[in-house]
Parts: structure tokens; sequence; C-alpha cells
């Protein structure tokens, strides 16, 4: 059930989106879709924990969003190690605050011919792109279940509808992301917890670069997506504020396509 009662006008229209007085873990935010996620929802009025492996880069972003006025705090655990992860949870839990919403962002992407793809990158993949949100969601859904709420969000791929030559692996771990988000749905939902996924189409991040930077990749992807263009981090904050909110209350194991309209045209 929805957690108040709504009138009419906008200003009660607002508080479906209103962050204030909400913690959200974002995983993977230092840069990228990460940081644009963990920005967004501060301007919401949430307050944000940040996750990264290299601290420079993490404390670059917690200084930028608190020279904004945001709320900052920072937790630099292993997403990929459960041992770390739950010390991390749990430490967060302790020191800063009850987690109200977690993003699953880390994720990595490595690009061969499959009959050719290394193993250890494989297995690198996995425990980035699928383990981690596995690691974490468990041990943020502990902590949620006893207080009967709250908000997960883990960031699949349009790569868990589409394939593409030379990205199997991260297709398929993007695949595993689709389907964990509704696993999580069917065990976590009568606990009153809210788990979906956003799957951004092609983005300018530090992850696709090198595509950016590829006219003949840039020329297809104009060409097959109906929007006609990449898409911009910011593009990603509508939807990330919609899912972490009151305005979702009863939306429950979906995955929201972020993508100007590639998923459109199989």
């Amino acid at each position: 059930m929805p957690s108040r009662m709504y009138g009419e006008g906008p200003a009660v229209a607002f508080e479906l989106f209103d962050l204030a007085g909400k913690r959200a873990l974002v995983t993977g935010s230092s840069q990228g879709i990460g940081f644009a996620i963990a920005r967004g929802l501060a301007e919401h009025g949430a307050s944000v924990v940040l996750n990264g492996r290299e601290r420079n880069k993490l404390e670059a972003a917690a200084a930028s969003l608190t020279a904004a006025g945001h709320k900052v705090a920072v937790a630099g655990f292993d997403v990929t190690a459960a041992e770390d992860v739950c010390e991390g949870i749990a430490t967060i839990e302790r020191t800063v605050g009850a987690i109200d919403i977690l993003v699953n962002n880390a994720g990595m992407q490595f690009r061969a011919p499959l009959e050719d793809f290394p193993v250890e990158k494989w297995e690198q993949l996995l425990r980035t792109n699928v383990s981690s949100a596995f690691y974490v969601g468990q041990a943020v859904a502990r902590h949620m279940i006893p207080r009967g709420k709250g908000k997960i969000i883990n960031i699949a791929s349009v790569q868990s509808e589409l394939a593409r030559p030379g990205i199997a692996p991260y297709t398929a771990t993007k695949g595993a992301i689709k389907n964990l988000t509704r696993g999580m749905c069917a065990d976590w939902a009568k606990h009153g917890l809210q788990i979906n996924a956003i799957a951004p189409g092609y983005f300018k991040t530090p992850l696709n670069q090198a595509l950016v930077d590829d006219p003949t990749f840039s020329a297809w992807l104009e060409k097959r997506t109906p929007a006609s263009r990449w898409g911009n981090v910011d593009e990603l904050i509508g939807a990330a504020v919609f899912l972490s909110g009151d305005a979702s209350s009863f939306v429950n194991g979906h995955t929201l396509y972020v993508d100007g309209g590639i998923t459109t045209c199989l």
C-alpha cells in the first residue's frame, strides 16, 4: 500500500517524487550513470552514499555534490566481495543511517569475439555485473525487510533484450539482471519492498567512450534508434526518481527501458 494518501494540486503531486528524508546508496557512482543518478536523487532531497573502486574519483564526486549543498557520504567497499559487502552495508546502517534506496549500478564492459573471449574477463564480468547486485541487494534487503519498506533499483541495459557482436558475455550479465530483478520482487515484495530495473540504451558515458568516438558506430546508432541520437546521462534521472519515490508504490519487478526507442525496433 502507498505510505500515505494523496489529494489534488501541484504541491501534493510533487510529494510523489519528493525524496526528502530518504537515504540512497548508489554503487559505481564516482562517474557516468551512477554519478548522474546519485546527483539526481540528491537534487530531489535524498542524502546519498557514493560507492566506487577508485578512492580518488569517489572523493572528487563526493566533493562536487557537497559543494552543491547536498548531503553525501562515501563507502568504498568492494561490491564484488560478499564479505566486504556485508561489512560495508552494516557500517553504513550503523554509522550513517538506514538505507531507504539502493541503486545497483556497478558494472563493466569488455569487448571481444565470443570465440576469443578471455575466461578471466568472463568471470570478472559475472562478478562485477551480476554477483555485485546479488551481494549488495541481499545485504541491504536484510535491513529493509524488518522495516517493511525499501526501494531497490538494478541497472540493466538494452542488452537485457538485444544482442550485438562482440559483447555476448555482457549481454548475458544484463539478461541476468533483468531476471534477478523479477526474482527479488517475487521474494521481497511481500515485505513491502519495490524492486525494479532501469535499462539504459546507448548513453554517452566513460564506458561507451570508444563507441562515442567511432563515427561509423555513431552513424549506425543514430540510424538504428528512433530518437536518432545518443542519450545523455541526465535523461536517466527522471526514471530513477520515479522508481525511488512514492509515485512507484505499486510498480514491482518491472524493467523500465530508457533507450530512445531502440527496443521497439527488434
